[in-house]
C-alpha cells in the first residue's frame, strides 16, 4: 500500500495532502515540503552536526514495517538548512541543521545505515550529492566515498506543517520535569491504549499532566507564565512525550505546543526540531476518584535513603514478585524513634532488611508496595524529604515531596502473606 492509501486509512490521519496533486495548492504544499521532485541535491553539512541530527529522528523510524518508506529518514533543502524527518505514522520527528546548499533537492536514506554511515566518517564535513535518476546518495567524507540507495522522496508521507500562532508555551525545563515525573506511570498494555498514553488537562494557567497503568498514578500541574485562551484535555502517547522529553535541550528557553483543528494530532517545536504525534482517543478515567482523601500515618523519610534502601531490596525482590515491606514504627521516645523498616526476600537469593529514620506522625504500619514502583517514584523525586500517606495495609498510599505541592503518587498496596 502507498501511503497516499495509508493517509486515509483510519490508522494514520496526517492528511496534510489527501487529494490529487492536479491543484497548485498541493503543488506549493508539495514543493515546501520535499523540494523540487527530480532536482540534484547538493549539500555540505558537518559530521557532527549530521550526526546530531540523525540520533534525533531515528527514534521515529519504524523497527519493524511493510512499508519500506517508513524505514527511512527524509533528506531534504529546507531554507538554507538540511531537513531531517522520520515518522511510524503515530509520531513523527524533523531536526534542522545547518548545511551549504548548493543545489536544493530531496530523497529518503535508509536510516540505520545512514546513521551508522555518518557516525564513523573521518572528515570533519560531510557531502551529499544525490543522483535523481537512479536515486543514489553519493557520501563524501575525508577519504570516504559511498554510494546509498535511497527512495524517492514522494513516496515519504507528509507530516504535519501547522499554523503556531496561538500556541501553548512552556518553559523547556519545567515541562521535561513534569513529563519525567509521569511518563513512568503509564501502562506498556496494548490491550489498554488510553493507559498507554498521558492526560494533558490545560484550565487557564494551570496544566496537569496524569499517567496511570491501574496500579499506580502520577499527578504533576504547573503553573503557565499566561493563561491559555481554551480548556485543553488530550491523551498524548507516553512514548511520544518521552522522546520529547529526551530531545529537548535545557538550552532551548521554550516548547510550543498545538493542536491542530480536527487533526487528532499534537505538534511540539523547538527551536530547530519539531515532534508530532496522534492523539489517543477515549476517556482517560477520573483518577481524582483514586487519590485518598485522608491518612492515619504520615512518614517523612530522606528521599535518599529510602531510595538506597528500596534498590538494596528489589536486589532480592526482582527474584520474587518485586514486594517489599515497610514497617512503619511510630516512636514513643527518644528511646524508642520512629522508624521505617524496609525488607525483601527470596528463596533463591536470601533476604535483606534496611533501616531509616524517620518522623512519623499516626499510627504504625505495616505495608507492600511492589518494590519497583516505589523506586521509580523516588527517582523523579527533587525534593530532600519524601512523605508517604497511608491508611491500611490494604488501601493505596500517597507518595508526595515534602515542600512541594506539585507532584503526588498514588500507588497501590500488595498482598502480604
Amino acid at each position: 500500500m502507498c501511503w497516499r492509501g495509508l493517509l486515509c486509512s483510519p490508522f494514520f490521519s496526517l492528511c496534510l495532502v489527501c487529494s490529487s496533486r492536479s491543484s497548485p495548492i498541493n503543488d506549493i504544499l508539495f514543493d515546501n515540503i520535499i523540494g523540487r521532485e527530480g532536482a540534484v541535491m547538493k549539500v555540505t553539512v558537518l559530521q557532527t552536526n549530521l550526526a546530531h541530527g540523525l540520533g534525533i529522528v531515528s527514534r521515529a523510524v519504524s523497527p519493524r514495517t511493510t512499508l519500506p518508506v517508513l524505514a527511512n529518514i527524509l533528506v531534504a533543502t529546507d531554507e538554507g538548512r538540511l531537513r531531517l524527518s522520520a515518522t511510524n505514522l503515530e509520531m513523527g520527528i524533523t531536526c534542522w541543521i545547518g548545511a551549504k546548499i548548493e543545489e536544493e533537492g530531496s530523497t529518503t536514506v535508509p536510516a540505520r545505515t545512514f546513521a551508522d554511515l555518518v557516525n564513523t566518517l573521518p572528515g570533519e564535513q560531510v557531502a551529499l550529492t544525490l543522483d535523481p535518476t537512479t536515486q543514489v546518495l553519493n557520501v563524501r567524507s575525508g577519504t570516504s566515498t559511498n554510494d546509498l540507495k535511497c527512495i524517492d522522496a514522494q513516496e515519504f508521507p507528509p507530516l504535519p506543517v501547522p499554523d503556531m500562532e496561538g500556541a501553548l508555551q512552556i518553559n523547556v525545563v519545567d515541562f521535561k520535569e513534569m513529563i519525567q515525573q509521569v511518563v513512568f506511570a503509564a501502562s506498556v498494555d496494548e490491550a489498554r491504549p488510553v493507559l498507554m498514553g498521558v492526560l494533558v488537562k490545560v484550565n487557564g494557567d494551570q496544566i496537569t499532566l496524569a499517567a496511570a497503568d491501574g496500579f499506580r498514578l502520577s499527578v504533576r500541574t504547573a503553573t503557565l507564565s499566561s493563561p491559555f485562551a481554551k480548556p485543553v484535555s488530550a491523551i498524548i502517547p507516553a512514548r511520544a512525550l518521552a522522546e520529547l522529553a529526551r530531545i529537548a535541550s535545557d538550552g532551548d528557553q521554550m516548547i510550543q505546543m498545538v493542536f491542530p483543528k480536527e487533526r487528532g494530532q499534537v505538534v511540539f517545536r523547538l527551536k530547530d526540531i519539531e515532534l508530532s504525534s496522534q492523539l489517543i482517543d477515549g476517556t482517560f478515567p477520573d483518577y481524582e476518584q483514586i487519590i485518598p482523601r485522608g491518612y492515619k500515618s504520615r512518614t517523612l523519610v530522606s528521599t535518599a535513603s529510602l531510595l538506597k534502601a528500596c534498590k538494596q531490596a528489589e536486589i532480592f525482590a526482582r527474584e520474587g514478585s518485586n514486594v517489599a515491606r515497610l514497617n512503619i514504627k511510630a516512636g514513643s521516645s527518644e528511646m524508642e524513634p520512629s522508624e521505617v523498616e524496609i525488607s525483601a526476600q527470596s528463596e533463591e537469593t536470601g533476604s535483606n532488611e534496611t533501616i531509616v529514620e524517620a518522623t512519623v506522625d499516626g499510627i504504625g504500619l505495616l505495608i507492600a508496595f511492589n518494590v519497583k514502583f516505589l523506586r521509580e517514584v523516588l527517582e523523579v523525586i527533587k525534593t530532600p524529604n519524601v512523605a508517604i500517606e497511608t491508611t491500611a495495609p490494604n488501601a493505596p498510599g500517597v507518595i508526595r515531596p515534602v515542600g512541594d505541592d506539585s507532584f503526588l503518587h498514588v500507588i497501590m498496596p500488595m498482598h502480604i502473606a
